[in-house]
């Protein structure tokens, strides 16, 4: 006979990502508990990754399909936020006639609060193969420092 022990965290996942489709479809502005989530829909923003060393910290957006030239990017102490415009795959396609959309399209916004402070003026984007790669270093005043120990 098999034991079955209930979980009370199985599912929170997906009972929140249905309390955000219905918040989402009511607020046109695509703000969904403090997350721009853009025209494209809740969960269909690029994906993002942030990696961090002792120099820098480092964004990788999956970003394919994107026209380069919409991409913005602004940096502000510890806070990046990146913007960009998505073109439609095919645009003479009413949204009504799409049986499933998974790919979406229109203007999207990311804000992301970063572990560090960084240095703006420093900052590099280069966008190779569909991902938007930023390097971020830090500023002065977040890099580790290193404290020499006297022996007495």
């Amino acid at each position: 006979m098999a034991t079955y022990y209930w979980d009370p965290f199985t599912g929170l996942d997906a009972v929140r990502r249905e309390v955000e489709r219905i918040f989402a479809q009511g607020d046109p502005g695509g703000r969904v508990f403090g997350r721009q989530t853009g025209p494209a829909g809740p969960g269909r923003l690029p994906l993002m990754n942030v990696s961090e060393d002792a120099e820098s910290v480092r964004v990788e957006m999956l970003t394919p399909g994107l026209d380069p030239e919409s991409i913005e990017v602004s940096v502000l102490r510890d806070q990046l936020r990146i913007s960009g415009v998505k073109s439609a795959v095919n645009p003479d396609v009413k949204p009504e006639a799409y049986h499933r959309n998974e790919r979406g399209a229109g203007r999207f916004t990311r804000a992301l609060t970063l572990p560090v402070e960084v240095d703006g003026d420093k900052v590099t984007a280069e966008y190779v193969n569909g991902i938007v790669r930023l390097t971020l270093p830090k500023h002065e005043a977040a890099k580790p420092k290193k404290i020499a120990v006297s022996v007495k």
